[in-house]
């Protein structure tokens, strides 16, 4: 399984705010989503998270518990970004482990774990953390020192760096850090609109997605190439599995936001 990587823009205030106050006083949970906006169905996932961060036990791993978790509630909030297959968990250049902080620095002890890796380790889970000030100095750093920009082009090759650059910038414009983290969102490369996501579709950035779509496609015709096969004849004989977040009822489609979610892809890129 390959890892769809997310890029989520996040203060450690916010981590507190979002996350860890609301495990301990549920009631906040109302006047959070008032003031975000968050209504009926997202809401309601933002419950079920919550509910499963209350269960994560201290041995369990930190990263894919409450970090995994407090990445998926970001993306109730704001906008996230996907690079498909390239994480700076990634890289074994000690260089990068400059920018980072780890969970033991900021979290309320009683909610660290007892295994704690502060990086990517397995799918669903969540990565490093680059606090606000190392944002800014990492963009200054990739624009200024060769060692940091041959890394991190290497690592988030073919078109990728553009996507991590535009997220530790849009993070460095609202003065807030960048955490990773795998699978919070699941595209469907062949048929955008049966993607699914644990967080908010409508605020992963588009951009990563329709490079992996367009990588995607050529590959296939790359291999198409090589085995002298018909033009698109791999794609018209490809069965694309169909996911959602929950399963559809009858009820569901009555429901106009899960519709919403449902078109969310169909919509955003014409198809």
């Amino acid at each position: 399984m390959g890892y769809d990587i997310s890029y989520h823009p996040i203060s450690e205030q916010q981590i507190n705010a979002w996350y860890f106050d609301l495990l301990k006083y549920p009631e906040k949970l109302e006047e959070l989503a008032g003031t975000y906006h968050l209504k009926g169905f997202y809401k309601t996932k933002y419950q079920d998270t919550l509910n499963a961060g209350r269960e994560t036990s201290e041995t369990d791993y930190f990263d894919k518990t409450h970090g995994f978790f407090i990445a998926v509630i970001q993306g109730f909030m704001d906008s996230y970004f996907y690079i498909r297959g390239a994480a700076l968990s990634f890289s074994n250049n000690a260089h990068l482990n400059a920018y980072y902080r780890t969970w033991e620095e900021f979290i309320p002890p009683e909610y660290l774990t007892k295994k704690i890796q502060n990086r990517l380790i397995e799918n669903y889970c969540s990565g490093v953390f680059i606090p606000p000030e190392y944002v800014i100095q990492l963009l200054e750093d990739y624009h200024n020192k060769a060692e940091i920009k041959t890394e991190l082009d290497t690592l988030f090759s073919d078109g990728r760096i553009s996507i991590f650059i535009k997220a530790l910038q849009f993070a460095k414009e609202r003065g807030l850090g960048l955490l990773e983290a795998t699978e919070v969102v699941e595209p469907q490369p062949f048929d955008l609109h049966e993607s699914k996501s644990y967080s908010d579709l409508f605020n992963c950035d588009q951009e990563g997605l329709q490079l992996y779509q367009a990588t995607a496609f050529q590959q296939i015709k790359e291999v198409e190439r090589q085995n002298s096969f018909p033009e698109n004849e791999i794609l018209h004989n490809l069965k694309v599995e169909t996911v959602h977040v929950e399963p559809l009822t009858a009820e569901d489609d009555a429901d106009p936001i899960k519709n919403k979610e449902k078109g969310f892809w169909l919509r955003l890129f014409g198809k």
